[in-house]
């Protein structure tokens, strides 16, 4: 049975007399429903009917779990393929969208819409549209947003028009407004120069030709007109950042440049965007000393602190320093002043910047790190003094500064004063990173001389007082390493259990794990493991963000959402951790890998107690961690890996490694595209395997040439993918040369003692790479992993 429902007549003319009357009724009705909601929790849904030639409001009464479609956040049926394409997902929507009112069906029919969109079927997706704003509410702006696009694809430009009106009219506060006052104002607009006739008159004869007073309010609410003041200030005010606002902003600059006040809205919103320094060049020379007329600068300090951040990042440093110079007056904005004079090649003008600074801020946090800077420049003989300093009043960089001061009474031959910085670093800061460093330097001389105990007993400090630094989870293996040389073999396994707790991402977890007999593959057999591997199927929600963002996200709608996104986070330059992480979830979703992967990764360097809790809970996600172990290309790998007999977990990791998964990166050597290849090697392989039409710069192309010429290492030293992988990043002559001399060797050495320090890092990133992916997406280790730390 239907329940009943409350709306205006749409279409049978009414006298004035009657419509009062009924007017008064429905005041009195929706006062009397407006209580009842109070007390039983019934909700209005206000909708524009696209069907209404008037476009009278509809009031629909809905209990709640209507207006929310009867959602149920655990069914994900339609989630779940919104990774696949149009038409391998067809039929499934369709059987869910002609069934019963749900969640489910509210998101099929959208999908099956955006499809028909894509596809230029505009009838066919107003079909999937029609009221489907009424069932699935949460996205209901952007059911008009695409209603609108449909239109434009039947070529019906009024109705398509009067569907931009609605989204601009009764959406405006929401940023996907945004996308109707692009669509009327933009330079290639169709809508820009709108027609003087409403769409009242043309009803007029039939409906209200007697009621002239009513058809001039009619005639009132057509004339419309984008260009109004109010729809572009309301936007400025709620939505500034949103990526069609800024393109209307950059069309406006273009026709008149001189408006500070819009180039200042491109300095906080893209400084993190390529070109926008030739604006802010412009901002800057025209406007830097100007003052508005209520003689208050027109740069105010905030926006010196965007504008430097804009020339940072496009390595204009010396524009930096100076437009950190006009910032609020903080030790951060001093320390990075002079920190990008230091970067410009200004060594004398970064040093007066660094003394200045540390005048200024006497007792700041950064300004430790601008004495250790001040030492960095100075020759050996005038480094200590500012080393002292560190030493005496900064008790968090203290240990930094005595390991430095020790290194440098080195330098300068004095043996025994240096002996006893070192001591000092040991008694009074042996939990620090800098004597955890020192203790490692130690450990690794004295198992180079074949002292093993001694190197063992050197380690174990670090174990003990620094668990959690970045040279533990080395030091951690290879003291399972010596002590199973030793015969201490509890402590080996001790030693391997800590890396695995403490550091499960690491390479030196994966050799653990081998160590520990793990099944999960070894530098000889990594080449041809069977695996199972799983792949999400349904994306995370996102922390932070509204309802439709999230919607939208987890619709795999990225474009939409990503639009969205951007002008919803405003706080751009000073984002939060959940912030953050969203950001650079959208980045991924955009094919942003490196971007995308590097704001996941910088997440841990947050500094506040608050900010570090907050990584903490977003790093247990499975989410964070997949994040930063992708998948794109995932079809191309696995046909490529299967047909040249390789483990694709080995192929996605080097190209993570290589490239970020960015297709037109090159390198200053010139290598190309996803795996980084030469020209004159791909050429070669395209040559071997009879594929000589290819574009470096063409994923699957790469990816094609690639993975053969990694299965090729493979086969040159016998499916040691230690050799192999070393062999792709340094050639074959300089491997070849390493192991002539000094073969035999055990391979765990073989890569620590790997000459070039690239290399020697290449290998242990691409085997850590594959780890992870391993971890993460193999059930079998994934639940290894789960009984491990069940038992911890």
């Amino acid at each position: 049975m239907k329940r009943s429902r409350l709306k205006f007549s749409r279409y049978y003319p009414l006298l004035r007399q009657q419509l009062r009357q009924r007017t008064r009724r429905q005041i009195l009705l929706a006062s009397s429903v407006g209580l009842s909601l109070l007390l039983i929790s019934i909700s209005i849904l206000v909708l524009i009917d696209p069907k209404n030639p008037l476009g009278l409001t509809s009031w629909v009464v809905l209990l709640p779990q209507q207006i929310m479609g009867r959602r149920n956040p655990k069914d994900t049926t339609v989630l779940k393929l919104a990774s696949q394409s149009p038409e391998e997902r067809v039929a499934q929507l369709e059987a869910i969208a002609i069934g019963p009112k749900s969640l489910n069906r509210g998101r099929a029919r959208y999908l099956l819409a955006v499809d028909a969109i894509a596809g230029q079927q505009g009838r066919e997706a107003l079909r999937w549209l029609d009221k489907l704003e009424w069932e699935y509410p949460v996205l209901a702006g952007h059911i008009v947003l695409k209603r609108a696009q449909a239109y434009q694809f039947t070529g019906d430009k009024a109705q398509a028009q009067q569907a931009w009106q609605e989204l601009l009219q009764r959406y405006g506060n929401q940023p996907v407004a945004a996308e109707a006052l692009y669509a009327f104002l933009s330079d290639d607009s169709p809508y820009r120069k709108p027609e003087k006739e409403s769409i009242a008159p043309k009803y007029a004869s039939t409906i209200w030709s007697f009621e002239q007073p009513w058809l001039a309010k009619i005639q009132q609410m057509y004339d419309f007109s984008a260009e109004e003041p109010k729809y572009w200030e309301r936007a400025l005010k709620n939505y500034p950042s949103h990526p069609r606002i800024i393109e209307l902003i950059q069309q406006k600059l273009k026709d008149q440049p001189n408006q500070p006040e819009l180039m200042l809205l491109l300095a906080r919103y893209t400084f993190d965007q390529p070109g926008v320094t030739l604006v802010l060049d412009q901002l800057v020379s025209n406007y830097g000393k100007s003052v508005d007329d209520k003689n208050r600068a027109i740069i105010q300090p905030k926006d010196w602190e965007a504008i430097a951040l804009a020339y940072w990042k496009d390595r204009k440093y010396a524009q930096a320093s100076a437009a950190y110079g006009n910032a609020k007056p903080l030790p951060k904005h001093s320390y990075l002043g002079a920190r990008a004079l230091q970067y410009a090649q200004k060594p004398r003008a970064a040093k007066l910047a660094y003394k200045k600074m540390v005048e200024e801020f006497p007792d700041a946090k950064e300004t430790a790190l601008a004495y250790l800077q001040l030492a960095e420049l100075e020759p050996p003989i005038d480094k200590i003094p500012y080393l002292d300093q560190v030493i005496d009043r900064f008790p968090d960089r203290a240990a930094e500064a005595l390991l430095a001061k020790a290194k440098t009474l080195e330098q300068l031959k004095s043996p025994n004063a240096a002996e006893q910085a070192y001591q000092l670093l040991i008694d009074n800061y042996s939990n620090s990173d800098a004597a955890a460093d020192y203790r490692w330097q130690m450990a690794q001389e004295a198992a180079q001389n074949g002292d093993i105990l001694t190197a063992w007993h050197n380690v174990q400090p670090i174990l003990k007082d620094n668990p959690h630094s970045l040279i533990a989870r080395r030091a951690g293996f290879w003291s399972g390493k010596w002590a199973t040389q030793l015969g201490r073999k509890q402590e080996a396994e001790a030693a391997f259990k800590q890396v695995i707790t403490n550091h499960i991402q690491s390479y030196y977890a994966w050799r653990s794990a081998v160590q520990l007999g793990w099944d999960v593959g070894d530098f000889t057999t990594l080449r041809q493991s069977s695996l199972t591997l799983n792949w999400p199927t349904v994306r995370p929600e996102l922390p932070v963000g509204s309802a439709a963002l999230k919607e939208l996200y987890q619709l795999g709608q990225d474009q939409d959402a990503w639009s969205l996104w951007q002008g919803e986070f405003q706080t751009r330059l000073k984002p939060t951790v959940p912030q953050q992480f969203t950001d650079g979830l959208f980045r991924l979703a955009m094919g942003e890998y490196l971007k995308g992967i590097s704001e996941v990764e910088t997440l841990e360097d947050r500094e506040t107690s608050q900010e570090q809790e907050q990584y903490q809970k977003i790093r247990k996600k499975p989410a964070y961690w997949q994040a930063l172990y992708p998948f794109p290309y995932l079809e191309i790998i696995e046909t490529e890996s299967k047909q040249r007999n390789i483990n694709p977990l080995l192929v996605i990791s080097l190209i993570r490694q290589e490239s970020r998964f960015e297709a037109n990166i090159t390198s200053v050597a010139g290598a190309m595209g996803l795996m980084q290849m030469l020209p004159s090697t791909a050429a070669w392989v395209g040559k071997s395997i009879n594929f000589n039409d290819y574009k470096l710069d063409n994923p699957n192309d790469n990816i094609k040439l690639g993975t053969w010429f990694l299965a090729h290492s493979h086969r040159v030293y016998k499916d040691n993918s230690a050799f192999a992988i070393a062999s792709y990043n340094a050639g074959q002559g300089n491997v070849g040369k390493w192991l002539k001399e000094n073969e035999p060797i055990d391979l765990d050495e073989f890569v620590e003692t790997i000459p070039f320090s690239e290399t020697r890092n290449y290998v242990k990133q691409v085997l850590g790479n594959y780890w992870n992916y391993l971890r993460l997406y193999n059930p079998e280790v994934g639940q290894q992993l789960v009984d491990f730390f069940a038992q911890e």
